[in-house]
């Protein structure tokens, strides 16, 4: 799969080699001690005594995922090996850009879709998400559930499809919301996990909002959701894999670089 650059560019990380410098002597090198043909500088590349080349080990760190800052990668536990990483284009901004990325075991997080253009909540995002608030939450959420009004795309998720999820009405620049619930993904925000996205439980008070989903894309900007294109959340459903711990990543790019 190909990756663009879009309008709003993710940030790129640098990864520098460590060098760790290896040695090719005998033991009559212990306290300068022996002939002085037994002594080579360390990083010397002459056969050594079993006629190999003396070496230096190169360490490579593990890739991290670019634009998030210490604070933010401290919230993604080694569990989590699939992330769907939102960045705002301004912390007051509706729109963003969603990419995909997988933990590699030994070569750490790569991309493996995006950037694809995005929308969050009308006024942008908060670290103190409340309801009814149109602002999207900053932080790092589980993705254990989804659900909608069309069949189940091929997710491994449990997905709850339901009539229930029905889009009514216009949005914030007079667009139709139909459609918007045809395939959604619950975000771990102020729900209990493991039930369908329709679950009204919040774990911190109603105050706190709750019903943060990942939806298809109407057009304009959210209520606090994030909305993708219909082929991008399909395209999305049949990535996530529970046994993965997937995880959303989401917030403006300054508050993800902390």
């Amino acid at each position: 799969m190909s990756f663009r650059t879009g309008p709003f560019q993710v940030v790129a990380l640098t990864v520098a080699g460590l060098l760790l410098t290896g040695c090719a002597g005998d033991a009559g090198d212990a306290g300068n001690a022996g002939p002085p043909a037994a002594r080579r500088p360390a990083n010397d590349a002459r056969p050594g005594p079993v006629g190999q080349l003396g070496s230096r080990a190169q360490v490579v760190p593990a890739l991290e995922i670019p634009s998030l800052g210490p604070r933010i990668r401290a919230k993604i536990t080694a569990a989590n090996r699939q992330a769907v990483v939102v960045v705002g284009n301004h912390p007051n901004s509706n729109q963003s850009v969603a990419m995909l990325y997988e933990r590699d075991p030994v070569e750490g997080w790569k991309p493996v879709a995006g950037p694809w253009s995005a929308h969050n909540a009308l006024l942008g995002w908060t670290d103190d998400h409340r309801a009814a608030d149109n602002r999207s939450p900053i932080g790092v959420f589980g993705l254990t559930d989804a659900g909608g009004r069309l069949p189940d795309p091929g997710t491994k998720l449990p997905y709850d499809q339901e009539p229930a999820f029905d889009a009514p009405g216009t949005g914030f620049q007079g667009e139709s919301l139909e459609g918007s619930f045809d395939h959604v993904v619950a975000i771990n925000y102020n729900r209990e996990p493991g039930n369908t996205p329709l679950d009204w439980t919040r774990p911190l008070g109603a105050e706190k909002g709750g019903g943060i989903w990942i939806h298809v894309d109407h057009g304009g900007p959210t209520q606090g959701c994030v909305s993708l294109p219909l082929a991008r959340m399909k395209e999305l459903l049949r990535w996530l894999d529970p046994a993965k711990q997937p995880v959303v990543v989401m917030g403006d790019a300054a508050a993800l670089g902390r």
